[in-house]
């Protein structure tokens, strides 16, 4: 199953996988409430992930569908790169992270990998988590992949009522997650908390400089 939100991406998707002997694509969705629908009704094996859809979550996804089907495999397929979304998704049950900066034949060798059970990384994202390790713990480790979420629309722009609508929380809860994510990562402003953002990779030095 391929769940992203570009109905373009899934088609283009669809038809590299299909082109394989071994493979089948039976299902592709927009969303987490698709794919979860899709998953009562549709025989899947393994699940081709994106993580910025425009309703919900694909880290909350992520969980939903392990929580219904624990046997089900999960290879994200991401723009983002930041280790902090690779640590996020595999803490919520994925198998595997590529970059949609990978060749097409290096998705479909992950496929197969993350169907066989093995773990499996491009070389991009591989590079940054051996960084990462040298370099030591990342601050944004210490949030839970709904705080993570929050953080990571936050730094993306994204107003507290919208935010809320797209996660399905109210107003009131998006506050009370970002005042626990200030106090968690000892910062005292929302400029602070942009900038941190940006330094682990969640958003782009131009960006916090427009929303200065």
């Amino acid at each position: 199953m391929l769940v992203d939100d570009h109905a373009v991406v899934r088609a283009g998707y669809r038809r590299l996988i299909d082109a394989e002997d071994d493979l089948q694509v039976v299902a592709d969705v927009a969303s987490g409430d698709e794919a979860c629908a899709a998953l009562r009704d549709t025989a899947i094996e393994v699940v081709v992930m994106d993580l910025s859809l425009r309703e919900g979550s694909g880290l909350e996804a992520i969980k939903r569908l392990l929580e219904r089907q624990p046997q089900l495999k999960v290879l994200v397929f991401s723009m983002h790169q930041a280790v902090g979304y690779v640590t996020q998704a595999l803490r919520n049950g994925a198998l595997g992270y590529i970059t949609k900066n990978s060749e097409p034949l290096e998705m479909i060798a992950a496929i197969r990998k993350v169907a066989q059970g093995q773990r499996v990384f491009s070389p991009d994202v591989a590079h940054d988590m051996a960084c990462q390790a040298v370099q030591g713990d990342n601050p944004l480790d210490c949030l839970t992949p709904r705080e993570f979420d929050i953080l990571r629309l936050f730094a993306g722009g994204v107003q507290v009522e919208p935010m809320g609508d797209q996660l399905h929380l109210s107003a009131k809860t998006v506050l009370n997650h970002l005042s626990n994510i200030r106090r968690k990562l000892e910062v005292h402003s929302e400029m602070e908390l942009l900038l941190l953002a940006a330094r682990h990779g969640l958003v782009q030095w131009p960006s916090v400089m427009a929303n200065d």
